[in-house]
């Protein structure tokens, strides 16, 4: 068991066997969690248990060009630029079994002057989790951007 995602202050989830979440939802009630939510998902994403899925995936992506980004991606696991397809290959590979990092991610945008996030999918939240990260961030959802529904 271990973080999954680092989201925002005072929200972060946990991945893990189901036995073992079990313990630290006891845990962390015991200790005075303000709130405690069970996500339901299938799989233990952004975990050790995904080593085999990792693994997989890992071999079919080798067998895909990947080409220099036209802007540098901040990816999930290192919450760091990468331009090197080589790294973003290593990085997307990561994501299945390291923690999804969108707080240092953030925060390291806005050390570089970054101040307005356009969220790319349907829903706003991480536009939300954004707010609670830096309240003088713009954050804008696809919809907002393009007008409608996406």
């Amino acid at each position: 068991m271990g973080v999954a995602n680092d989201n925002c202050p005072g929200q972060v989830v946990i991945s893990g066997d189901r036995p073992t979440l079990e313990r630290a939802i006891e845990e962390v009630r015991a200790a005075g969690a303000r709130r405690v939510v069970r996500l339901r998902v299938s799989i233990a994403a952004h975990s050790p248990l995904m080593s085999e899925a990792a693994d997989r995936f890992r071999r079919a992506l080798e067998k895909v060009a990947l080409r220099r980004p036209t802007v540098p991606v901040v990816a999930n696991a290192t919450a760091r630029p990468l331009e090197d397809p080589a790294r973003l290959r290593e990085a997307l590979v990561a994501q299945f079994t390291s923690p999804v990092r969108w707080v240092d991610a953030v925060r390291w945008l806005l050390q570089q002057g970054v101040r307005r996030f356009i969220e790319v999918g349907p829903g706003n939240v991480l536009t939300g989790l954004l707010r609670r990260i830096d309240r003088g961030a713009e954050g804008l959802t696809t919809e907002q951007v393009l007008g409608g529904s996406v």
